[in-house]
């Protein structure tokens, strides 16, 4: 019964916020501010590598590096898996997975929509940056929020240069 009254106040807020089109589509995918993390990656990585953020309570934005030697690296956000990147420049990455801001589960980061901008604030950054699985989700949340559609290679060189 909480969980569902926080949905709800959140579904309220973001309506009040102009976010009715993005609002329904959290709702549509059973999204809640107080959704519990159940993503095993959360479990072994818990906090951000690089600056300790929980990486459960920014679900919605963490990243993972897997590396060709088995090794992973959990981290908070784009920002982060920058500054993990370059500081493992000899080893070879295998994948990189992104949360879709909706569902929360890990998607292939190249393989997300990406969207730059917007009214959403973001996370350790202040240009915000936010993966989709779906494109048409992610067009839904440029016309509530704005912002621009981009690829995963755009959003990375952005963090790079903040």
């Amino acid at each position: 019964m909480k969980k569902r009254i926080i949905a709800l106040f959140a579904a309220a807020s973001l309506t009040l916020c102009g976010g009715v089109v993005f609002a329904a589509q959290m709702e549509a995918h059973g999204n809640s501010a107080a959704s519990d993390s159940v993503h095993a990656d959360v479990h072994k990585h818990h906090a951000c590598a690089h600056c300790g953020m929980d990486r459960e309570k920014f679900s919605h934005s963490r990243m993972l590096i897997t590396y060709a030697d088995g090794s992973s690296a959990g981290v908070c956000s784009i920002h982060c898996a920058v500054t993990e990147l370059k500081s493992n420049k000899e080893k070879k990455v295998k994948s990189v997975e992104v949360a879709d801001l909706l569902t929360k589960k890990l998607v292939d980061a190249e393989k997300a929509t990406w969207v730059i901008g917007g009214d959403k604030k973001g996370v350790m950054t202040k240009t915000p940056k936010w993966a989709f699985a779906s494109k048409g989700d992610a067009l839904a949340f440029v016309k509530s929020y704005g912002g621009k559609l981009a690829t995963y290679k755009e959003a990375l060189a952005l963090a790079g240069k903040e």
